[in-house]
């Protein structure tokens, strides 16, 4: 019989099961000891969890062979590694999802102060050996997840603008993979933060939330560029709203009131985030969670990373096309007089925050962009803007050319939509936006 790759035994690197290690020391003593992971890297090599300098580690330090015991968790069948240390790896993608799956892992087990990842051991795979026995039959394979995929290109390719794009993911992931809670976030490089563009499966949609890099899942998957995936319920990896500092650099009395509430779960028992990446760039995280244990697998894993690759490039075209010199501008559509009672619109200069009457709106970039335009449309009662002119406004401060400006748009458009029902931003044609303006407002600049 033909010996199984190592792709073929995955369920056995879950970390549902420890397993046993055997090691030699130099004058030829064995030991055996538990571990309590075995991390796929690629079908060549394995990564081990160095927690402790115990016997174990000091025999492979000494004889750099081994042999580890794995017992898969739905088929009770045995399989021996055997195996080569390389190296030790203590930062990187490697060592971050590691460090994500053990705190699962000692979370489950009630050990969290014990599971301390102190490096990524890293071996070549020699053999796989298939102990012999009786196992139970392997369950079917789950099906699908090749068609979700495929579903989410076709959406994404009949899409023409970012905001499809967005919804088409989160629609594959729903209809197609069953997945009921999901969001995504985009990158915002020089505040090294990402922000809540789309969500779905939530009581409240949260744009506008956001999460610093290096915090929880979704931080460490954008600043490693690797995706992180949990099992278990664990503290470690969990989001509070004390998580978000909105206004670090700012007067401390109005932090309060410009947080926007993070939309997770409350008490997630399965998180999965990927980096969102296009031409080596970061534009943002893809992000999925589960009130259940063991939801997603290294294939819904596979499955996400496919649909962010897709997502990210077509983010990245859509951004060049929106970006580039626009055709002649329609004449703007005739609108309706502004009425009413007038707006309050107040905007703090410390951090480019609004408020629309008391309630908080936005900030940062997108806050800039939108007083540039109600300015413009107080004074010259402009309604007709284009992402061109945003960009080369140099009054707004764009981080660079590769910020993704329709993505600050998306975000202003569904905040309106969600908390300004008097304001409103439609697209207008390619580049361009209307601004639509039904109350008549008076604009408070604060230092």
């Amino acid at each position: 019989m033909k010996p199984p790759r190592l792709g073929d035994i995955r369920p056995c690197l879950e970390g549902a099961i420890p397993a046993a290690m055997a090691t030699c020391s130099g004058d030829g003593l064995p030991n055996v000891a538990y571990i309590s992971q075995v991390f796929y890297v690629d079908e060549r090599h394995v990564a081990l969890s160095f927690q402790f300098f115990n016997k174990t580690r000091e025999n492979i330090l000494a004889n750099p062979y081994a042999t580890v015991l794995l017992l898969h968790p739905q088929t009770a069948g045995y399989f021996r590694l055997h195996i080569r240390y390389l190296r030790t790896e203590s930062e990187g993608p490697l060592f971050e999802g590691m460090k994500a799956q053990l705190a699962g892992i000692a979370s489950h087990s009630g050990m969290q102060d014990v599971f301390r990842l102190r490096g990524s051991d890293v071996y070549e795979v020699q053999q796989i050996e298939v102990v012999e026995g009786q196992p139970l039959p392997a369950p079917p394979a789950r099906g699908g997840m090749l068609t979700a995929v495929r579903r989410c290109s076709e959406r994404l390719a009949a899409c023409h603008s970012m905001e499809e794009a967005l919804n088409a993911v989160l629609a594959s992931l729903s209809d197609d993979a069953g997945v009921r809670h999901a969001m995504v976030l985009m990158h915002d490089a020089p505040a090294q933060r990402l922000y809540t563009v789309a969500s779905s499966g939530y009581a409240t949609s949260g744009v506008g939330s956001e999460v610093g890099m290096g915090q929880g899942v979704i931080g460490v998957a954008a600043r490693e560029r690797t995706p992180v995936r949990i099992t278990h319920m664990t503290s470690a990896y969990l989001y509070s709203q004390a998580l978000r500092a909105s206004l670090r650099d700012s007067a401390p009395g109005m932090a309060a009131s410009t947080e926007i509430p993070y939309p997770g779960l409350a008490e997630p028992h399965s998180q999965l985030a990927v980096p969102v990446l296009s031409a080596g760039r970061l534009l943002g995280a893809l992000f999925v969670e589960s009130p259940n244990d063991l939801e997603f697998g290294f294939e819904d894993e596979d499955m996400l990373v496919a649909m962010a690759g897709h997502l990210g490039a077509a983010i990245d075209l859509m951004q060049a096309r929106t970006d580039a010199p626009e055709a002649m501008a329609p004449a703007p559509a005739p609108t309706a007089p502004a009425t009413g009672a007038a707006l309050q619109l107040r905007r703090f200069a410390s951090n480019d925050s609004v408020f629309i009457d008391d309630g908080y709106l936005i900030k940062g970039v997108a806050g800039a962009i939108f007083w540039k335009v109600m300015n413009e449309y107080a004074r010259l009662g402009r309604t007709e803007f284009s992402n061109r002119e945003l960009r080369l406004d140099p009054t707004l401060k764009l981080p660079d050319v590769t910020d993704n400006l329709e993505a600050r748009l998306v975000l202003l458009r569904r905040r309106l939509a969600e908390h300004s029902p008097h304001i409103r931003i439609e697209k207008a044609g390619r580049g361009r936006f209307r601004l639509e303006v039904r109350r008549p407002v008076l604009l408070t600049e604060i230092a």
